[in-house]
């Protein structure tokens, strides 16, 4: 059977498993709200989500790109608590993922979420869409020291999970989940469905990059 040997996947969370894009535009759109500012269409935001709050605050608040220190802060906090009251109202499943996930369950390979969002907004979430039974290992940006692109996350879950790091599956679509995964030694796949410049892809150095969810069962084997 050709395929890579793989005893996990493991996935990044925003763009990659869920479209949380439209929660994320209605939060950032809240903020402007407050501000007497006119709402903004998801186009051009949504390249920045996977990017963090930071990313799509610059993008979405004028000034913020300018702030430092304490009202740098203090605009992120206020972008995460709305975003709390946003968290599961339109978020999905991309399309076929639900389908990846049963073929990986019924191939007997576990996964696990690794994500740079806050790791209770991310529990919160896979307990709405219950879908946290799914995967053995959930960790987010502050659950170590060290977050994406660092490779402690991915070590750490492999860890968790009894798995070698060269017999794992990294996916992700962001430059940072490569970076990650290529660091701790497990194959890297990026995808094209989530929020990402396409033209940007081929160079982040991923041993392959998939077009549909259903692409990546053809990868690997138990």
């Amino acid at each position: 059977m050709s395929g890579w040997c793989c005893d996990a996947v493991l996935f990044d969370l925003d763009g990659t498993v869920l479209d949380t894009a439209p929660d994320l535009l209605a939060t950032m759109n809240t903020l402007r709200s407050r501000r007497g500012l006119p709402a903004i269409a998801l186009n051009g935001f949504r390249d920045q989500v996977s990017r963090g709050a930071r990313a799509m605050l610059g993008v979405g608040l004028p000034g913020f790109a300018q702030l430092q220190g304490d009202a740098l802060a203090t605009i992120v906090d206020e972008f995460l608590a709305a975003y709390e009251e946003e968290i599961f109202r339109d978020s999905v499943l991309f399309p076929g993922m639900a389908d990846v996930m049963d073929v990986l369950d019924a191939r007997g390979i576990p996964m696990a979420i690794v994500t740079n969002k806050p790791v209770h907004m991310a529990e919160r979430l896979l307990d709405a869409m219950q879908l946290s039974s799914r995967f053995a290992v959930l960790l987010g940006g502050d659950s170590l020291a060290e977050r994406k692109p660092h490779p402690l996350p991915v070590l750490t879950a492999c860890a968790r999970m009894g798995v070698d790091p060269v017999r794992a599956v990294f996916v992700g679509d962001d430059a940072r989940d490569v970076q990650a995964g290529a660091a701790a030694g497990c194959r890297t796949v990026a995808v094209a469905w989530g929020y990402v410049d396409v033209d940007a892809l081929p160079h982040w150095g991923a041993d392959a990059v998939i077009e549909r969810p259903d692409e990546l069962l053809a990868l690997i084997r138990a």
